[in-house]
């Protein structure tokens, strides 16, 4: 669990002092934290791992909320946690983050929760959203699967059972083929059998039927021609791995003989929670989801064709703490992976890939080029980037207003890497980038804080440019300058040829571009 640039001693012989952090995982059966040292050369140093049982997701999954004497259990775990992490002296909220998974996510009460959580403790509780969870997971994963190139003709999918949701990486040649989330979890199918009140003889059945359904949905977007491994995470499998495996080892992958597997989840099944409580001294939450969890491996890896699976000593604390060593998380490698993504959902919806490619590369131009005037991150660069890409979806399901059903095909889609608020702006950067100028009386716009409604305002106009730029669809113009000149933007283009057809579509566009950077935009050849 390490990232290992290498960087020299200061002038003066010392190292700097490591930084230390943690990160606590509110999760569906427990409250974990993970305590660390991130040393000068981004290495992680494990120094103390603490869980406490809560269980928020069997309230959310029976009745919805989570109820009171629960969040107090919650507000009990957590302001020992924060004594604890006084005697490390880690104080400052950039030492410290914490997030929630599906059950605090899932709740009707959420926001209560949540208040009460930083009133008791001064915990600023993210509910980490599934595209969030699967990034880092993804980055994480990487120097894992980089290690074993026994992977690297392989289709892998990465697969975490959870107690609310199973997520799904597949991956191929570390490139992201497909990321989805599955309402299926262990503690979510155990509050299943709790409402059908089955009978121990028809539990299992009911558990299968349930997993099989999901199982069917991931093969549709799985190659099967090609070799398949399914790398397993989560705590349930890893465990089934130390107890069956001799020579289990936590810091590579191993290899997990399906026929084993199968019979220990077997025996889980037929044993009660008192049962497996008293012989492997687990938890009592732990005890509730473990065969659950294992019978989905089973089912999956059965339905895969496998003999084996591949377990990963890896969650999700450990990867975000391999993030806090980086000051940005969008590294060229991982907006790679997020655009690899947005041109599969283009081409399910038909789009003209040279036109929005195009138009894509020179709206990343112009974001650079004034970089001075907007002064956006990253992050934004990838927004505009995948809305220029997909800008003309809408198309495909008329030509009529099409940039409002970009708009709601964009925001009806999953694209990985992106936030559900990411895919939000995505789509509206793609609505504006025609007709009308965002306006407060457009509801999604409207609902904008000021900082991003200033920045999809400044988003839209840059893909005005753009796309006036190609509106020849020849994919011409390649390389462009800007040049500020008092009132006016500049944009200069190498051998031009006739311009006349652009000329007139940014005249027509252009208005945004005065309204959001208070300056009008010409274009001229050199």
């Amino acid at each position: 669990m390490s990232i290992t640039p290498q960087t020299s001693l200061p002038a003066d012989g010392i190292a700097p002092a490591a930084r230390p952090v943690a990160v606590i995982d509110i999760g569906t059966s427990s409250i974990r934290m993970a305590i660390a040292e991130i040393e000068a050369s981004g290495n992680v140093h494990l120094l103390e791992r603490v869980i406490q049982s809560v269980s928020p997701g069997k309230d959310t999954f029976s009745s919805g909320a989570i109820r009171k004497s629960t969040i107090q259990d919650c507000v009990r775990v957590l302001s020992a946690y924060r004594e604890k992490l006084n005697e490390y002296r880690i104080t400052s909220p950039d030492q410290i983050r914490v997030v929630a998974t599906s059950a605090v996510r899932e709740a009707s009460n959420r926001l209560a929760f949540l208040d009460r959580i930083y009133s008791a403790t001064g915990f600023l509780v993210e509910p980490i959203s599934n595209a969030e969870i699967s990034r880092v997971t993804y980055l994480g994963i990487l120097p894992l699967l980089r290690s074993e190139m026994s992977l690297t003709d392989s289709t892998v999918l990465v697969t975490e059972v959870g107690g609310g949701s199973t997520e799904v990486l597949m991956l191929r040649n570390e490139d992201v083929v497909h990321s989805h989330t599955f309402r299926l979890g262990s503690l979510r199918l155990r509050e299943t059998l709790a409402s059908y009140q089955a009978s121990r003889a028809n539990a299992r059945r009911i558990l299968e039927i349930q997993i099989d359904r999901t199982i069917e949905l991931i093969r549709q977007d799985l190659d099967e021609s090609a070799p398949v491994e399914l790398l397993a995470l989560g705590g349930d499998v890893r465990f089934s791995a130390s107890q069956l495996l001799a020579d289990w080892h936590p810091d590579k992958v191993n290899s997990l003989p399906l026929d084993q597997l199968e019979a220990f989840a077997d025996q889980m099944l037929n044993l009660d929670e008192d049962q497996i409580i008293h012989r492997y001294h687990l938890t009592l939450p732990d005890a509730e989801t473990l065969g659950p969890a294992l019978l989905t491996y089973v089912r999956m890896a059965r339905a895969l064709r496998l003999d084996h699976i591949l377990v990963a000593d890896f969650n999700l604390r450990d990867a975000l703490l391999n993030e806090m060593t980086v000051a940005d998380g969008w590294s060229p490698g991982f907006t790679r992976q997020v655009i690899r993504s947005a041109v599969e959902l283009g081409r399910k919806f038909e789009f003209d890939k040279p036109h929005g490619e195009h138009v894509a590369e020179l709206a990343r131009q112009l974001f650079r080029e004034l970089a001075d005037e907007h002064r956006l991150g990253t992050r934004w660069e990838v927004i505009l980037y995948v809305a220029a890409l997909l800008h003309e979806v809408g198309l495909f399901l008329a030509s009529t207003s099409y940039h409002k059903h970009s708009m709601y095909l964009i925001s009806n889609s999953e694209i990985f890497g992106l936030s559900p608020e990411d895919v939000r702006l995505v789509a509206l950067v793609a609505r504006y980038h025609r007709r009308a100028s965002p306006r407060p009386s457009h509801e999604q716009y409207r609902t904008l804080d000021r900082d991003d409604r200033v920045a999809v305002a400044q988003l839209a106009a840059l893909l005005r440019v753009a796309d006036s730029l190609d509106q020849s669809r020849s994919q011409r113009i390649e390389q462009l300058s800007y040049q500020r000149d008092r009132d006016r933007f500049v944009i200069r283009i190498a051998d031009p040829g006739d311009l006349s057809l652009e000329q007139l579509a940014l005249q027509q566009s252009g208005g945004l571009v005065e309204e959001a950077f208070g300056r009008r935009v010409l274009l001229r050849g050199h």
